[in-house]
């Protein structure tokens, strides 16, 4: 066999390694963890340093893999297609394009991209380098080629936003979807997403949406006698109690149960002396528009745990606490003095009786259900929501594949529900949509 013949076969061998590198490559880069990398490159290691410089910027670096990897593909199959046409004669550009269509195929894309994506982060760091220098000789080339595109996608109406490696909260939350925890328990795993999710919501949702309710608030009225604040005070699961004087809505402050015992004792145990509402501290009113974000940034500025809550009007809508925000994040926190948390009660068929006033995150939380909460903060609001109108007793609604059967009502309110999810689609079909009953 002549020695150019040999020569050609080597350039061929050659070249389509080179194509397999640059198919790795961009599976590799593309397919890397990017947080995986930049908690390596913090660390110091300087290969994966050279993996964020790199994937830095994007258009880049996939321009020059592409203008290397077409490259080599041309120049491979025209050494072939020479060769063979040398030595079968016409019939050797058919050959050329069918054998070199199966290799590079094989050798040059499924192969190697196959590995990459199997080992995306290992082969990244371990073709950063070559890679590197590929990018710098071709990176002026890839640039005039980018330039090009653009123009080309600017003539026909397309626009080409710049760049952009910012991990978005979309992101964050696709990736909370997939985790899984081999060592951990499917609650336990489930719990963990609850939680990691629930902190991307903060900035969604706003005090309005968590907060205790006026109804249920515990208050003090500052015209009592200080023995009956003080029997209330001591008698209360809370801590912090809003005072009011003459009007509910007229709160003149917040009284700390450890400012009246403190008062109690420098008092010598005769109550009657106390100023109970001079020993109330300055109300925080909040609107109820503000973000969950936001307040807990409030928090922590003011080193306060108690706020409450008004609407556009400056009339009291409820109150928010630390404790609530941090309930969002990491679930129900029941401590010695709490009071059970009321309004649920499981039932042994797998649905649960609720008070219309149970917020529908903390029974989406409890159930795991997925009832959806943005445009009701209560399941009671829920139901009317999706009814349209005030139900009746006895009238059911299926909402996000759970029926919601009305069991008392007082006056505008609904209060009691029963809610249970729907197993079989065929009795499921059977009930009445919401508004329908």
């Amino acid at each position: 066999m002549p020695a150019e013949l040999w020569l050609s076969l080597l350039a061929i061998l050659v070249l389509i390694a080179a194509s397999a590198f640059f198919s790795g490559s961009e599976t590799a880069l593309t397919a890397a963890s990017r947080t995986r990398m930049h908690q390596r490159a913090s660390d110091g290691d300087v290969r994966a340093q050279r993996v964020e410089k790199l994937t830095a910027n994007r258009e880049r670096l996939i321009g020059s893999i592409l203008l290397g990897n077409n490259a080599v593909n041309i120049l491979s199959s025209s050494i072939a297609t020479s060769v063979l046409i040398g030595l079968f004669g016409d019939a050797g550009v058919a050959m050329a394009t069918l054998g070199m269509t199966l290799l590079l195929l094989i050798f040059a894309e499924i192969l190697p991209k196959t590995v990459a994506l199997h080992q995306p982060d290992r082969v990244a760091l371990a073709l950063s380098g070559p890679l590197a220098l590929v990018v710098r000789i071709l990176g002026p080339f890839s640039k005039v080629i980018g330039l090009i595109v653009r123009g080309v996608a600017r003539v026909i109406g397309i626009k080409l936003e710049g760049d952009r490696l910012m991990v978005s909260a979309d992101d964050l939350r696709g990736a909370i979807r997939l985790y899984d925890d081999p060592e951990a328990t499917a609650a336990e795993t489930r719990n963990e997403k609850e939680m990691l999710a629930s902190i991307l919501d903060l900035g969604d949702l706003t005090v309005g949406e968590i907060m205790i309710h006026r109804r249920q608030m515990t208050t003090i009225d500052a015209d009592q006698p200080p023995a009956a604040i003080l029997a209330q005070v001591t008698t209360s699961p809370h801590t912090r109690l809003p005072m009011w004087q003459g009007d509910p809505d007229n709160v003149i402050g917040v009284l700390h149960a450890k400012d009246m015992l403190r008062a109690l004792t420098e008092a010598g145990g005769d109550v009657e002396k106390i100023d109970v509402p001079g020993l109330a501290r300055t109300p925080w009113f909040i609107p109820d528009s503000t973000t969950l974000h936001d307040q807990l940034h409030a928090f922590r500025q003011r080193h306060a745990h108690f706020a409450l809550v008004i609407d556009e009007y400056g009339t009291i809508q409820g109150l928010v606490t630390l404790e609530d925000i941090l309930e969002e994040i990491v679930g129900e926190i029941v401590d010695e003095h709490d009071i059970a948390v009321e309004g649920l009660e499981h039932q042994a068929d797998g649905g649960v009786l609720a008070d219309g006033t149970v917020t529908i995150r903390d029974l989406n939380r409890e159930t795991g259900w997925r009832l959806p909460d943005d445009e009701a903060t209560t399941i009671a609001g829920l139901v009317i929501h999706e009814a349209k109108a005030i139900p009746e007793v006895g009238q059911r609604f299926r909402i996000a594949g759970i029926e919601a059967e009305v069991l008392r009502r007082h006056r505008n309110r609904v209060t009691k529900l029963r809610l249970s999810p729907i197993g079989d689609r065929a009795q499921a079909g059977a009930l009445h949509d919401a508004g329908r009953s």
